[in-house]
Protein backbone atom coordinates (compact mmCIF):
# COMPACT_ATOMS: atom_id res chain seq x y z
CA UNK A 1 0.00 0.00 0.00
CA UNK A 2 1.32 3.41 -0.96
CA UNK A 3 2.14 5.83 1.86
CA UNK A 4 1.13 9.28 0.70
CA UNK A 5 2.86 12.48 1.70
CA UNK A 6 1.34 15.95 1.51
CA UNK A 7 3.67 17.06 -1.29
CA UNK A 8 2.41 14.23 -3.53
CA UNK A 9 -1.22 15.32 -3.32
CA UNK A 10 -0.97 19.09 -3.06
CA UNK A 11 -1.79 21.48 -5.86
CA UNK A 12 1.25 23.73 -6.43
CA UNK A 13 0.61 27.40 -5.72
CA UNK A 14 1.44 28.19 -9.36
CA UNK A 15 -1.62 26.17 -10.46
CA UNK A 16 -4.01 27.75 -7.98
CA UNK A 17 -6.13 30.87 -8.41
CA UNK A 18 -4.50 33.85 -6.69
CA UNK A 19 -5.23 37.58 -6.55
CA UNK A 20 -3.84 40.63 -4.81
CA UNK A 21 -5.61 41.90 -1.71
CA UNK A 22 -6.34 45.05 -3.74
CA UNK A 23 -8.14 43.08 -6.47
CA UNK A 24 -11.88 43.41 -6.95
CA UNK A 25 -14.49 40.69 -6.69
CA UNK A 26 -14.70 40.65 -10.50
CA UNK A 27 -10.95 40.13 -10.81
CA UNK A 28 -11.07 37.33 -8.25
CA UNK A 29 -13.82 35.51 -10.13
CA UNK A 30 -11.89 35.83 -13.41
CA UNK A 31 -8.75 34.44 -11.70
CA UNK A 32 -10.76 31.46 -10.47
CA UNK A 33 -12.22 30.86 -13.92
CA UNK A 34 -8.75 30.98 -15.53
CA UNK A 35 -7.28 28.59 -12.95
CA UNK A 36 -10.15 26.16 -13.50
CA UNK A 37 -9.69 26.23 -17.26
CA UNK A 38 -5.94 25.62 -17.00
CA UNK A 39 -6.12 22.95 -14.29
CA UNK A 40 -6.02 19.22 -15.06
CA UNK A 41 -9.58 18.49 -16.15
CA UNK A 42 -9.46 14.94 -14.76
CA UNK A 43 -9.35 16.37 -11.21
CA UNK A 44 -11.89 18.30 -9.18
CA UNK A 45 -12.02 21.96 -10.09
CA UNK A 46 -10.76 24.67 -7.78
CA UNK A 47 -13.37 26.22 -5.54
CA UNK A 48 -11.29 28.84 -3.80
CA UNK A 49 -8.95 31.74 -4.44
CA UNK A 50 -5.85 32.63 -2.43
CA UNK A 51 -5.17 36.28 -1.59
CA UNK A 52 -1.61 37.59 -1.79
CA UNK A 53 0.02 40.63 -0.20
CA UNK A 54 2.56 42.94 -1.88
CA UNK A 55 5.36 40.40 -1.23
CA UNK A 56 3.32 37.62 -2.93
CA UNK A 57 2.72 35.87 0.40
CA UNK A 58 -0.63 34.22 1.05
CA UNK A 59 -2.59 36.29 3.58
CA UNK A 60 -6.13 35.01 3.09
CA UNK A 61 -8.54 33.03 1.03
CA UNK A 62 -11.86 33.48 -0.69
CA UNK A 63 -14.36 30.65 -0.79
CA UNK A 64 -17.50 30.43 -2.86
CA UNK A 65 -19.45 31.28 0.29
CA UNK A 66 -17.31 34.41 0.82
CA UNK A 67 -18.21 35.55 -2.68
CA UNK A 68 -21.92 35.04 -2.05
CA UNK A 69 -21.67 36.99 1.23
CA UNK A 70 -19.90 39.81 -0.59
CA UNK A 71 -22.95 40.32 -2.82
CA UNK A 72 -24.56 42.30 -0.01
CA UNK A 73 -22.36 44.23 2.44
CA UNK A 74 -25.09 44.04 5.10
CA UNK A 75 -24.25 40.37 5.72
CA UNK A 76 -21.19 41.63 7.55
CA UNK A 77 -23.46 43.53 9.97
CA UNK A 78 -25.78 40.67 10.90
CA UNK A 79 -23.60 37.59 10.61
CA UNK A 80 -22.00 36.61 13.91
CA UNK A 81 -18.55 35.02 14.00
CA UNK A 82 -20.11 31.64 14.67
CA UNK A 83 -22.03 29.72 12.04
CA UNK A 84 -25.69 30.82 12.12
CA UNK A 85 -27.06 27.37 11.24
CA UNK A 86 -25.41 25.90 14.33
CA UNK A 87 -27.20 28.40 16.57
CA UNK A 88 -30.57 26.76 15.93
CA UNK A 89 -32.31 29.59 14.09
CA UNK A 90 -35.40 28.51 12.19
CA UNK A 91 -35.83 28.95 8.46
CA UNK A 92 -38.62 31.42 9.20
CA UNK A 93 -36.33 33.57 11.34
CA UNK A 94 -33.61 33.54 8.66
CA UNK A 95 -36.17 34.55 6.00
CA UNK A 96 -37.40 37.35 8.26
CA UNK A 97 -33.80 38.62 8.55
CA UNK A 98 -33.54 38.74 4.77
CA UNK A 99 -36.70 40.84 4.52
CA UNK A 100 -35.87 43.04 7.53
CA UNK A 101 -32.45 44.01 6.15
CA UNK A 102 -33.54 43.93 2.48
CA UNK A 103 -30.71 41.48 1.81
CA UNK A 104 -30.10 40.77 -1.85
CA UNK A 105 -33.12 42.89 -2.65
CA UNK A 106 -33.36 43.47 -6.38
CA UNK A 107 -32.41 41.93 -9.67
CA UNK A 108 -29.43 39.58 -9.49
CA UNK A 109 -27.70 41.49 -12.31
CA UNK A 110 -27.96 44.74 -10.32
CA UNK A 111 -26.69 43.07 -7.13
CA UNK A 112 -23.72 41.52 -8.94
CA UNK A 113 -22.92 44.76 -10.75
CA UNK A 114 -22.80 46.62 -7.41
CA UNK A 115 -20.62 43.95 -5.80
CA UNK A 116 -18.19 43.58 -8.71
CA UNK A 117 -15.91 46.40 -7.56
CA UNK A 118 -15.72 45.45 -3.88
CA UNK A 119 -12.10 44.93 -2.83
CA UNK A 120 -11.08 41.38 -1.93
CA UNK A 121 -9.51 42.47 1.37
CA UNK A 122 -12.95 43.49 2.68
CA UNK A 123 -14.49 40.01 2.44
CA UNK A 124 -11.62 37.52 2.37
CA UNK A 125 -11.17 35.06 5.22
CA UNK A 126 -8.01 35.52 7.26
CA UNK A 127 -5.93 32.42 7.85
CA UNK A 128 -5.50 30.65 11.16
CA UNK A 129 -2.56 28.63 12.47
CA UNK A 130 -4.49 25.35 12.04
CA UNK A 131 -4.81 25.84 8.29
CA UNK A 132 -1.13 25.19 7.53
CA UNK A 133 0.77 21.94 7.11
CA UNK A 134 4.37 21.18 6.19
CA UNK A 135 5.19 19.92 2.70
CA UNK A 136 6.76 16.73 4.06
CA UNK A 137 3.95 15.94 6.50
CA UNK A 138 2.19 12.59 6.44
CA UNK A 139 -1.39 11.96 5.41
CA UNK A 140 -2.42 11.09 8.97
CA UNK A 141 -1.34 14.58 10.05
CA UNK A 142 -3.22 16.14 7.14
CA UNK A 143 -6.39 14.13 7.78
CA UNK A 144 -6.27 15.09 11.46
CA UNK A 145 -6.02 18.82 10.66
CA UNK A 146 -8.76 18.63 8.02
CA UNK A 147 -11.14 16.78 10.33
CA UNK A 148 -10.47 18.73 13.53
CA UNK A 149 -10.51 22.11 11.79
CA UNK A 150 -13.41 21.22 9.50
CA UNK A 151 -11.34 22.63 6.60
CA UNK A 152 -11.91 22.21 2.87
CA UNK A 153 -8.16 22.61 2.29
CA UNK A 154 -4.84 23.25 4.02
CA UNK A 155 -2.07 25.57 2.91
CA UNK A 156 1.20 23.70 2.39
CA UNK A 157 4.32 25.41 3.69
CA UNK A 158 8.00 24.96 2.96
CA UNK A 159 10.49 27.23 4.74
CA UNK A 160 7.66 29.49 6.00
CA UNK A 161 6.30 30.11 2.47
CA UNK A 162 3.09 28.68 1.10
CA UNK A 163 3.98 26.43 -1.84
CA UNK A 164 0.69 24.68 -2.44
CA UNK A 165 -2.81 23.72 -1.37
CA UNK A 166 -3.84 20.33 -0.04
CA UNK A 167 -7.50 19.96 -0.91
CA UNK A 168 -9.95 17.78 0.97
CA UNK A 169 -11.13 16.30 -2.35
CA UNK A 170 -7.63 15.09 -3.19
CA UNK A 171 -7.08 13.61 0.29
CA UNK A 172 -10.45 11.87 0.08
CA UNK A 173 -9.56 10.45 -3.36
CA UNK A 174 -6.31 9.02 -1.95
CA UNK A 175 -8.11 7.53 1.06
CA UNK A 176 -10.79 6.11 -1.22
CA UNK A 177 -8.11 4.52 -3.41
CA UNK A 178 -6.40 2.90 -0.39
CA UNK A 179 -9.73 1.66 1.02
CA UNK A 180 -10.64 0.18 -2.35
CA UNK A 181 -7.21 -1.45 -2.63
CA UNK A 182 -7.58 -2.93 0.88
CA UNK A 183 -11.04 -4.33 0.18
CA UNK A 184 -9.88 -5.98 -3.06
CA UNK A 185 -6.79 -7.54 -1.46
CA UNK A 186 -8.64 -8.44 1.73
CA UNK A 187 -5.96 -6.63 3.78
CA UNK A 188 -7.66 -4.96 6.74
CA UNK A 189 -4.56 -4.50 8.89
Amino acid sequence: MKKYKVEELMVPLSEYATVSSCATLSEAILALETAQEEFDQTKYRHRGILVLNDENRVIGRISQLCILRALDPQYKNIRPDTKVAHLGFSATFLNDLQHQFNLLDGAMEHICQKAANIKVKTFMTSLTEGEYIGKGASMDQAIHLLVMGNHQSLLVKENERVVGVLRLTDVFAAVFHVLKECSISGDTT
